[in-house]
């Protein structure tokens, strides 16, 4: 991300994965650890560390407006994806700073050091609404963009909560819903998408192949 102003009230796609390509999530602790980041921290107040908040009750937190509405994520073992809304000036960009605290829990855990991710997070502007759709399902369905068969008990993505297997509690998924008549015509716009998506994945695969030869 170099030199991004990000607006308020807009969307962005924001993407990065780990360094060298490795694995950031290893596991269900991982993709736990670093889901509850995303909530914890989406307020505009400082909280503390995870660690501060497990001793803070439920019922003594104090209400705090968000920095951004997560519209869907996907956690995949290398990298992630996230739609956000910025709802503050500055909101995603500190969102993302507070995130980074999970490179310290990550190499305090498998006894490492270093940088965790690649460089700064990436990020694409969403400018209509049909990106926005089309992103919310490339997203949505991304564990299955890359084909990963056996690897996804190391993800984590929305879909559930969109399809209501899970109970709605990260995403404000409505956002998207509300646009179609009911779960099922979401499910099937969705699907379709993927499928674009991949056939235009395997086109420029095999652009990339003609143009070497």
């Amino acid at each position: 991300m170099k030199n991004t102003t990000f607006v308020t009230g807009e969307f962005y796609h924001i993407y990065n994965r780990g360094v060298d390509k490795r694995n950031v999530f290893s596991d269900a602790t991982d993709l736990d650890r670093f889901l509850k980041s995303t909530v914890e921290f989406n307020v505009v107040e400082p909280v503390g560390s995870l660690f501060e908040l497990s001793f803070v009750k439920e019922n003594k937190k104090k209400p705090n407006k968000r920095l951004v509405d997560m519209v869907c994520y996907c956690l995949n073992p290398n990298h992630y994806h996230f739609v956000l809304r910025q709802k503050i000036d500055g909101g995603i960009s500190e969102y993302m700073k507070r995130l980074g605290g999970y490179t310290k829990y990550f190499n305090i855990r498998y006894k490492r050091s270093g940088a965790l991710f690649q460089s700064v997070f990436q990020s694409s502007y969403i400018d209509s609404n049909n990106y926005l759709l089309r992103a919310s399902a490339y997203v949505n369905l991304n564990n299955r963009v890359h084909q990963l068969g056996r690897e996804t008990s190391k993800c984590r993505s929305s879909w559930a909560e969109y399809m209501g297997s899970v109970p709605a509690e990260l995403c404000e998924k409505n956002i998207i819903l509300k646009q179609f008549k009911n779960v099922r015509e979401y499910k099937i716009f969705a699907e379709e998408a993927l499928d674009d998506i991949l056939e235009n994945k395997q086109r420029s695969k095999e652009l990339a192949n003609l143009l070497l030869e």
